[in-house]
């Protein structure tokens, strides 16, 4: 231990640390805190100050003169004290008293958490100008649409890819990225390569700093329908590549590449691994909570049985514990008459009212035949089979998550087993207004 000459009796030096890894056990160890750390550091990527912040360590990146390429590149990870490698000691214990004082501030005054019901407040999202397959914008802020679930395949990889085809055939910039550590399928339903480089690759580029909308849209696939799809892990083994400071990258860039960017999820929110290792460890998890703490409105799928709804009722439970503050909209996939006794949406609509505390915003009839031809042409519902019952009341979903009015067809009180019909009664988001909120993404933020 050392005094940092100059910088006054309170700034010691305790440890010179040789790379990434020294650096990150001194800070789990407790023995600093505040961290300086040259520019062109290898491995100083967002995921390892993550790590430095949560243990309580504000970082001070140094820069040698004129070298203004390493200083825009720490200043896009997101370190604001950067000071030159010649900067006299008064400068540098000013820099780490801000940087601590920032990462002061930056851990308290958290928002308040909701947990909120469909609204009808949604405003349109403007007709973009040019074609879906148009190329980013920088201006652009589009809308994250996460689609998670229980265990028990409730259909989210359904309901998030045929989403996003939707939102492209109604004229909007689509994206759909494939996120689910436990192993996606949205690939596979799309007849697309497993080993395109997807994700992976694009959470590499935003490890490093250097992903933009772009690169992004270099990684995706373009098909048919004007929606663009980033592919998922080619093998659940690889889901420690799938970091949660990256995810909240590749979802930046994605804001910029389209107007809504659908998001298919695993299932798990445990955070088991914070029980397991006394030190900081990777979170399998933590790519998926990222996501959902960064999207602007939830779709949560269960099945519409009697097995799961209990399960989304318990899933909706670990969501309010996590405290996602996003607007979260029921989705109940696979509905059909012989699951319940009696009308089956009434039914569905009062056990989840009863028990989780809000009705389905939407119920989704089960069409097997339909999605099976779809899934064995590599098609969505609407390139497969356009008047197929899911098919329709996918389309009425899509309407109503970007805003637009339902199909001139569609009606709230009719039963959802046959053309397309959504909503059951007291469902429809319009009948809920003034009881939640709206996407985040669709108030313009």
């Amino acid at each position: 231990m050392a005094e940092l000459p100059g910088a006054g009796p309170g700034a010691r030096i305790v440890r010179r640390c040789v790379d990434v890894v020294d650096l990150l056990a001194a800070a789990a160890a407790g023995h600093g805190q505040a961290a300086l750390v040259s520019a062109r550091l290898r491995r100083l990527d967002p995921d390892a100050l993550d790590r430095l912040r949560a243990s309580g360590v504000a970082v001070v990146a140094v820069v040698e003169a004129d070298d203004d390429a390493a200083a825009e590149r720490v200043r896009d990870l997101g370190v604001r004290q950067v000071i030159g490698a010649d900067a006299a000691a008064e400068v540098v214990a000013t820099a780490i008293a801000t940087a601590r004082s920032q990462l002061d501030e930056s851990g308290t005054g958290q928002a308040e958490r909701s947990f909120a019901l469909p609204t009808s407040s949604i405003s349109a999202q403007e007709p973009p100008g040019a074609s879906a397959g148009a190329g980013p914008d920088a201006t652009r802020r589009g809308t994250v649409i996460a689609v998670w679930g229980p265990a028990g395949g409730p259909g989210r990889t359904t309901v998030a890819l045929n989403l996003a085809d939707e939102l492209a055939a109604l004229g909007s910039r689509s994206l759909l990225i494939d996120a689910d550590v436990y192993g996606g399928m949205a690939a596979a339903m799309l007849g697309l390569l497993d080993e395109s480089p997807g994700i992976v690759a694009a959470t590499r580029q935003a490890g490093g700093g250097r992903l933009d909308p772009a690169g992004l849209a270099a990684l995706c696939w373009q098909v048919p329908a004007s929606m663009r799809v980033l592919t998922g892990l080619p093998r659940a083994d690889r889901w420690p590549e799938l970091r949660p400071a990256a995810m909240a990258a590749v979802l930046g860039a994605a804001r910029s590449l389209a107007d809504f960017a659908v998001v298919d999820l695993a299932f798990c929110l445990e955070t088991d691994e914070e029980l397991s290792f006394d030190t900081l460890a990777p979170r399998r998890n933590g790519a998926t909570l990222a996501a959902l703490d960064d999207a602007d409105l939830i779709l949560a799928v269960g099945a519409g049985d009697a097995a799961g709804v209990p399960r989304l009722v318990r899933a909706l439970d670990e969501l309010r514990d996590a405290q996602i503050d996003a607007p979260v909209w029921i989705v109940l996939n696979k509905v059909r008459g012989s699951a319940a006794h009696g009308r089956a949406a009434a039914q569905l609509t009062e056990a989840l009212e009863r028990f989780a505390g809000q009705p389905p915003a939407a119920l989704l009839p089960l069409d097997a035949a339909a999605w099976d031809a779809a899934a064995l042409a590599g098609r969505s519902l609407r390139e497969s089979d356009a008047r197929s019952p899911l098919r329709l009341a996918m389309a009425d979903l899509a309407r109503a998550v970007s805003g637009r009015e339902p199909a001139s067809g569609s009606d709230g009180g009719r039963a959802i087993f046959g053309r397309g019909a959504i909503f059951g009664r007291g469902a429809v988001p319009g009948r809920l207004a003034g009881r939640g909120r709206a996407p985040r993404g669709a108030r313009g933020r």
